[in-house]
């Protein structure tokens, strides 16, 4: 289910800590991912040590993107902020540098959709994303998600603060 001819979307596994080091030290994303800092192998060690808890524990869950042909990890996608009550959660997805404009993104969230839908039974999906960000925007419009709002000043960046989209969608 969570397969397609491009990519495969799998759980963290011990052996991925040198890609999660890669893509979390990357300055380049720290501002779409509220990080300020490098982050060790330690703490990246002790993460992958707890990443196999239930969804519905946790609250969050990360999964790798893979392309299917290499086996090689591209990216993660994140269900993070789930609220059980009224059946949400947001969604970050992240693809190293090097892999990025290759339809990886997209069709990870094509996967997530129906299993967001059918085996977590969520009612909805948001996210959000710097106003200036229009390649995510598109994006996640591209698959369904509406503009639903804009905050105004909501991330601080190097440059000072930045409005932010709100999107949405309804499964």
């Amino acid at each position: 289910m969570l397969q397609s001819d491009l990519i495969r979307l799998r759980p963290l596994e011990a052996d991925d800590l040198e890609f999660l080091y890669q893509l979390e030290n990357d300055p380049a994303v720290w501002g779409v991912s509220d990080t300020l800092a490098p982050v060790s192998r330690h703490v990246l060690r002790q993460y992958l040590d707890s990443a196999a808890a239930d969804f519905f524990e946790v609250r969050q869950l990360r999964l790798v993107l893979e392309d299917s042909a290499s086996g090689a990890a591209v990216g993660t996608l994140d269900l993070y902020g789930f609220e059980p009550l009224h059946q949400r959660a947001g969604v970050g997805i992240t693809v190293l540098a090097s892999h990025r404009r290759r339809g990886y993104a997209q069709a990870a969230l094509v996967l997530l959709l129906p299993y967001a839908r059918q085996v977590l039974r969520l009612h909805q999906l948001y996210c959000t994303i710097g106003v200036d960000n229009e390649a995510s925007q598109r994006l996640f419009a591209a698959v369904g998600f509406a503009r639903v709002g804009l905050r105004r000043e909501w991330l601080r960046t190097a440059g000072g603060w930045q409005d932010a989209v709100e999107m949405q969608c309804l499964l």
